[in-house]
């Protein structure tokens, strides 16, 4: 009873000290300090991010400037609450150096556990900080794997590609070891024509120098001028011709297309022959009548 009675008098004591209060005042005060030293690097660190990503020697798409910003911007942000809270912490009066090494302990025993996120994690960084893909992008994820489509989603750890038949992969990004990239550059599109041995090569070429132009100038979709390679192969029944037109990344399908398809009706239009198998059924005694008709037509 006289130790409990005695601590109340030692609080009230303390309560009613000057000094008490001038201390949680300090304290109050320096937090306060902190938390808008706080508040001015984060604002001068976003500031100096924009500014950096934004020089003309970093310039970058706007997808892949904002992707960045942002994850800058979330990591700068977990270091300045993780130093602002130890720096609370130890205004306090409470010792972060036991609480550190307590972290690190539990940090290590956390990261054994769990190693393939933080792989994941840290691939998908750098494969938004060096734009490998994005979304929209039309890509091959590992060769032996065949993952092939659209980028629907990146991600710190995973990411996701919607096949052409619909299906969507989910890729964790430690096992992104490869990838084909098909929307970064122009891409060509490769025409092959089979034309009969009797027509006249310069007259082929001609028509479909024509039929490219035509394309060329009515869809916006090709980027450069058409070009008729020559003759790409002698086959036993056919000479095969090339032709090749520079498209936009992705394009380059459904400008084969449209190609093709014109060059058949120029071909038609202009009577040259696209060869193909033919066969001629004979019956017994079938020669030998038709040879007399045309005697009897001849002597008619």
């Amino acid at each position: 009873m006289e130790s409990i009675q005695k601590t109340l008098t030692n609080l009230g004591e303390t309560l009613a000290s000057a000094d008490f209060w001038l201390g949680i005042g300090w304290i109050v005060i320096k937090i306060v300090l902190i938390l808008i030293a706080a508040k001015l690097v984060m604002n001068l660190g976003r500031v100096m991010i924009g500014r950096v990503l934004s020089h003309r020697t970093m310039r970058m798409d706007e997808r892949r400037g904002k992707t960045i910003i942002a994850l800058m911007l979330n990591v700068m942000r977990y270091v300045v609450y993780f130093l602002v809270a130890l720096m609370i912490l130890s205004n306090v009066g409470i010792n972060v150096t036991t609480l550190i090494a307590g972290a690190g302990v539990a940090g290590l025993a956390i990261g054994f556990g769990a190693q393939s996120l933080v792989k994941d994690i840290l691939t998908g960084f750098f494969i938004i900080f060096e734009d490998q893909f994005g979304v929209g992008d039309n890509v091959m994820i590992n060769t032996n794997l065949q993952i092939r489509g659209t980028v629907e989603e990146v991600g710190l750890r995973i990411s996701k590609v919607r096949a052409y038949t619909g299906e969507i992969h989910i890729i964790p990004n430690s096992q992104i070891q490869q990838v084909t990239n098909y929307s970064k550059t122009n891409s060509l599109a490769v025409v092959d024509v089979f034309v009969a041995f009797e027509e006249d090569l310069q007259r082929v070429f001609a028509v479909m120098k024509e039929v490219g132009l035509q394309v060329q100038s009515e869809n916006e979709n090709v980027v450069g001028e058409p070009q008729v390679l020559g003759v790409q192969n002698i086959g036993p029944h056919e000479v095969t011709v090339r032709m090749t037109m520079d498209c936009k990344p992705m394009e380059h399908y459904g400008v084969g297309r449209e190609l093709r398809h014109k060059i058949k009706e120029a071909f038609d239009r202009e009577g040259i022959e696209i060869p193909y198998p033919k066969q001629v059924a004979l019956f017994p005694g079938q020669s030998d009548m038709d040879e007399k008709k045309k005697v009897a037509a001849a002597g008619s």
